[in-house]
């Protein structure tokens, strides 16, 4: 049910109608056939990949590793399949400089469903904290195998988030905790932050531009979609934040301070690419 502020932050009453209505339709089939492929490949990476993988790889963390690698390549075929079908188009920084990433907390903002498709396909070494209601979904093979929950209390959380950063991979987090609204802006919460100073990881911000996500965006109708020109994502690496500053600061200070930091540079480069205020 929305609430009169979702009408207003997620609301379409704006939006234009469809600048092709022969597109337009194409294009939200196709989303939904996409929809379609990509639960189907997840559950064929949990029900036939992992388990041969498992067979072959030990220990855990080796399994870990390489199954990591198979889902952010997946994940790449994925994105051509949706430019192939001609709904999307993407640009990216730079590719290269996102494979060099280790033991980094990136942070992002969040204006789509997709957002995580995109970083996983950039990270072959991506890990990521998820809404805990994800394991009643298709995905939910690949979730319990590599991901962290976020249902779990913070001390269980925190541990793996560690382990995870020490094997070398990337954690992935939201900081809004939601999708990033059509209107209005979201308070970032502290939970990167903390993580990052309690382990000790840098943080890596990551901007992600372009065109209106309609149709991918919190509350849109199922079936809908960008109503005049393909979803567009243009996605951005941004200067490293470094924990060397707020290592004389008391935890609360240092996380309230990181977190201010991190939305700040996002919110900067979303105004100067998109003139876009988050």
């Amino acid at each position: 049910m929305k609430t009169p502020e979702d009408e207003y932050r997620y609301g379409t009453a704006d939006l234009p109608k469809p600048k092709n209505i022969f597109f337009y339709t194409y294009a939200a089939t196709m989303k939904l056939v996409m929809y379609f492929i990509f639960g189907t490949g997840s559950i064929g990476l949990a029900i036939l990949l992992f388990p041969l993988m498992k067979i072959f790889l030990h220990p855990q963390e080796r399994f870990r590793k390489y199954a990591r690698r198979a889902v952010s390549a997946t994940f790449r075929f994925f994105i051509r399949l949706m430019c192939l079908a001609g709904v999307m188009r993407v640009r990216i920084s730079d590719r290269e400089a996102f494979r060099k990433l280790r033991s980094k907390v990136v942070v992002a903002n969040h204006p789509s469903i997709l957002d995580i498709v995109y970083l996983v396909s950039l990270l072959p070494n991506a890990d990521c904290i998820v809404r805990g209601t994800l394991v009643r979904t298709p995905v939910v093979g690949v979730i319990r195998n590599l991901y962290i929950v976020n249902s779990l209390n913070f001390d269980d959380l925190l541990e793996q988030a560690k382990r995870s950063l020490e094997e070398g991979n990337c954690l992935i987090i939201f900081p809004e905790g939601t999708r990033t609204p059509r209107h209005g802006t979201n308070r970032y919460k502290r939970g990167a932050a903390r993580i990052a100073i309690k382990t000790g990881s840098n943080v890596q911000p990551v901007y992600i531009g372009g065109n209106d996500k309609y149709g991918l965006g919190k509350n849109d109708a199922f079936f809908s979609y960008n109503r005049t020109e393909r979803y567009f994502y243009d996605i951005c690496l941004l200067p490293e934040i470094e924990l060397t500053e707020y290592a004389d600061l008391e935890p609360q200070i240092a996380s309230r301070r990181l977190t201010e930091k991190m939305h700040r540079r996002i919110s900067a480069e979303a105004f100067m690419r998109d003139n876009r205020i988050l």
